[in-house]
């Protein structure tokens, strides 16, 4: 009877150490995260850096079908996109301080509207509020030679400090950033 009680707690034992060592980890993302930076040079902080989560085309069409056009739009997948400037800039035409801002975007066939707004870590547009918006900018669509995959952002130098690209599909918007 002892070998019997011994062998029950045996394994119940290890039926507990097994389950506490089993995780669970998730599957990867369709929609990866990425990470851009706007800095001068390696040797000095970043002026900003963007969050986002890259959505793919999957032979869709993209701007006024899988993102409608005139609605707000989380600009990319997951959760809103967001950016975070390291000192204060221009952006846009709009004077902005530094801080992380979520990056909205409503999507038009000839210009879009770019929304900084203080909301931050909210999944989507889902629970969007206006009066939350720190600035707002509007800018002209282009179209690019390269039809993207992948939604994509990135920071190329100007004159003045950066333009922030947005490009998805062979549509293009560029948003100029420079520090105050």
């Amino acid at each position: 009877m002892k070998n019997y009680f011994a062998v029950l707690i045996l394994a119940f034992t290890m039926g507990l150490v097994t389950e506490s060592h089993a995780q669970k980890f998730s599957d990867l993302d369709k929609s990866p995260a990425d990470i851009v930076y706007y800095r001068t040079d390696r040797k000095t902080p970043p002026i900003a850096k963007v969050i986002y989560s890259r959505p793919q085309k999957k032979g869709r069409p993209v701007f006024g079908t899988l993102v409608p056009f005139d609605k707000v739009w989380r600009t990319g997948a997951n959760e809103a996109t967001e950016i975070t400037f390291f000192k204060d800039v221009v952006f846009g035409d709009a004077e902005v301080a530094a801080g992380t801002y979520s990056l909205y975007t409503i999507p038009g066939t000839k210009e879009w509207t770019i929304i900084l707004n203080s909301d931050t870590d909210v999944w989507g547009a889902y629970e969007y509020k206006e009066a939350n918006d720190v600035a707002r900018t509007k800018v002209a669509v282009s179209s690019g030679e390269e039809d993207l995959e992948a939604f994509s952002i990135s920071f190329e130098p100007n004159e003045k400090g950066a333009d922030l690209y947005l490009g998805w599909s062979t549509t293009r918007v560029k948003i100029p950033v420079s520090p105050k």
